[in-house]
């Protein structure tokens, strides 16, 4: 099953216009326009004072510039929430967030320090230090394509980019701030922030809004028109003999198995999965069992994108595989058994020197993005 198509709600009005308090006096009709009123008589004999109810405040600064959502190449529309449309001003205020070192307590790191555009929006390292000093215990996932996932972190604890968008930031291991309101504090003071937050959301500067800005400017981090799409396509030339072998193996359901929890067109899959990884340990991260405490759910986790996998070494949950050719043995020997391990992997598969080698060189040559996006 593939992430669902849904279209890119990208299209938004403003909301301009003048409140009106309508007077109700008899001598006035529907259609007249009228000033508040202080005072209103309701006979000759007889007056009350009524205060007209204050105007909602209007954000004059606010702009709403629709931003063109384009998939790549490839690739189907990627779901919007409704409560978000996507904006320029929004996308602009993303980005500067996301590269911003202020968004962490001691100011010494940004989103941008783990997931790094030059690096497949990763770190190129096992895991990553955080502001205390200490190494976290899972490895950065990309967030390239991430616009098209339905549950975000290795455990999938966040349902949306809005829902996971502050929880590095308010992670004691890695941004460290100590809480929502003392990001909103340390923003409101900034020089540029607040009338940012004015142009972008009617509402300004708040910690939904915060989220909602990075949220939209990673929606824009998508990358597509790889070799593999252009072959799929009609571009019989797109791959070499081998990344074409590569490709029949990889979508051999029976022999490799590999389209089970990749699946075309993102090359990943919205399930949970348990191959031994780190299982084999004294106290093994249980995975996506520590979010829902589930039984069946330990060992489990998120399956990555192969898109671009090349930029992402290492492997795994926890960074413990280096390249792409030690993963096919990996997987070749049937991960590491455990009670939980997902039923995809038992078993050996038993694969040739060249195939494995064919598989390799698919993933590199047949899925590595032409058109990636600038940060």
């Amino acid at each position: 099953m593939t992430v669902k198509q849904l279209c890119c709600q990208c299209s938004m009005h403003k909301l301009r216009g003048l409140y009106l308090i309508l007077l109700l006096l008899p001598c006035i009709s529907c259609a007249e326009e009228s000033r508040p009123s202080d005072s209103l008589s309701t006979s000759t004999t007889e007056e009350t004072t009524a205060t007209a109810a204050p105007a909602p405040e209007i954000n004059a600064a606010y702009v709403a510039t629709s931003f063109e959502c384009k998939a790549p190449v490839g690739l189907p529309d990627y779901y919007v929430r409704p409560d978000n449309p996507m904006t320029h001003e929004k996308v602009d205020l993303g980005r500067k967030l996301f590269f911003d070192p202020d968004l962490s307590v001691d100011r010494s790191m940004s989103c941008a320090t783990c997931h790094a555009p030059d690096k497949g929006w990763t770190n190129g390292a096992a895991f990553a230090k955080g502001v205390s000093g200490k190494m976290g215990r899972r490895n950065v996932p990309s967030i390239l394509n991430a616009a098209y996932y339905q549950s975000l972190f290795w455990d999938g604890r966040a349902g949306s980019l809005e829902t996971q968008a502050l929880g590095p930031i308010l992670n004691p291991d890695e941004m460290g701030m100590p809480s929502a309101q003392a990001l909103l504090e340390r923003l409101q003071q900034h020089r540029e922030y607040p009338e940012l937050f004015l142009i972008a959301f009617e509402d300004g500067l708040t910690t939904t809004n915060i989220a909602k800005a990075l949220a939209s400017y990673q929606r824009t981090i998508v990358a597509g028109n790889s070799p593999y799409d252009r072959f799929v396509a009609g571009d019989k030339n797109a791959l070499s003999p081998s990344a074409q072998r590569g490709l029949n193996l990889f979508l051999d359901r029976r022999k490799t198995k590999c389209i089970i929890c990749h699946e075309p067109p993102t090359f990943t899959t919205i399930f949970y999965h348990n191959l031994g990884v780190g299982m084999e340990e004294e106290h093994p991260d249980l995975g996506r069992y520590e979010f829902t405490k589930i039984e069946s759910n330990k060992g489990f986790f998120k399956v990555p994108t192969m898109r671009d996998v090349v930029d992402t070494a290492p492997y795994m949950h926890d960074g413990s595989i280096a390249t792409l050719e030690e993963v096919m043995e990996f997987y070749d020997r049937g991960g590491i058994p455990n009670p939980h391990l997902s039923k995809e992997m038992r078993g050996r598969l038993n694969l040739t020197k060249q195939e494995k080698a064919d598989l390799v060189t698919f993933m590199v040559e047949g899925l590595t993005s032409d058109d990636k996006p600038t940060p």
